[in-house]
């Protein structure tokens, strides 16, 4: 009988590694790091063709890149990367309190969808959620979420105001829940056209770590049938 597989998609300071083992999970082969040096986000595959990789790398002094393998990590190239958002851009509240425009500063977050390889939602900084749907070459800004009327009341939690969290509901298609540091957990039953936040009844009083709360919520929401 053919033993199960365990793969292990690794994101850090230091790049990004393929992490693999056999069922028992005794010994662990370890490819990487891809892309030395440079921070990696997230690194995410396909449901729907497990080869299809995807990850968010970014450095300082290069800005951002997002990545492709469709070999699971053998090899890689750069895919598109103009993501602008959609229309005036609006503006969210600053860390004193006062307005800023909304101004694209990376991508946090890739989340492939559950039955197409070529479709991958994206969650930015400054809040923003975006789509592809030609394998990275191109991507759609799905200003829905940004000009929900709170969005001028949103501000940034610690580490910057970064859509962080994407979940899709294999249940629901079309529902997508999200979660912003630190504007709370938003969702949308059109694939991202329209959003609702999801925030009633949860307050970050004497929590350390608001937006790691409503991630929390939007998970367990995810979790219901």
């Amino acid at each position: 009988r053919r033993m199960s597989r365990v793969r292990v998609l690794v994101g850090t300071h230091k790049g990004a590694f393929v992490i693999t083992a056999d069922g028992k999970r005794q010994k662990w082969d370890v490819s990487g790091p891809h892309f030395a040096g440079w921070e990696v986000y997230h690194v995410k595959a396909s449901p729907a063709d497990p080869n299809r990789l995807y990850a968010s790398q970014n450095t300082g002094g290069f800005g951002q890149l997002i990545q492709r393998s469709d070999d699971g990590g053998q090899t890689w190239a750069p895919v598109g990367n103009q993501f602008a958002y959609e229309g005036e851009a609006g503006t969210h509240l600053w860390y004193d309190g006062t307005p800023r425009p909304f101004a694209f500063k990376r991508i946090w977050h890739p989340e492939p969808s559950l039955d197409h390889p070529d479709t991958v939602y994206a969650g930015a900084e400054d809040a923003a959620l975006f789509r592809t749907s030609d394998g990275g070459k191109t991507w759609q800004d799905l200003s829905g979420l940004r000009r929900h009327p709170t969005a001028p009341h949103w501000a940034p939690g610690a580490g910057g105001m970064w859509l962080h969290t994407i979940l899709l509901d294999a249940s629901h298609p079309g529902r997508i829940l999200v979660a912003i540091s630190a504007a709370g957990a938003f969702l949308s039953d059109d694939a991202g056209t329209t959003c609702l936040p999801i925030n009633r009844g949860f307050t970050s009083e004497g929590i350390p770590d608001p937006h790691a709360e409503f991630m929390y919520c939007v998970s367990r929401i995810a979790l219901q049938p």
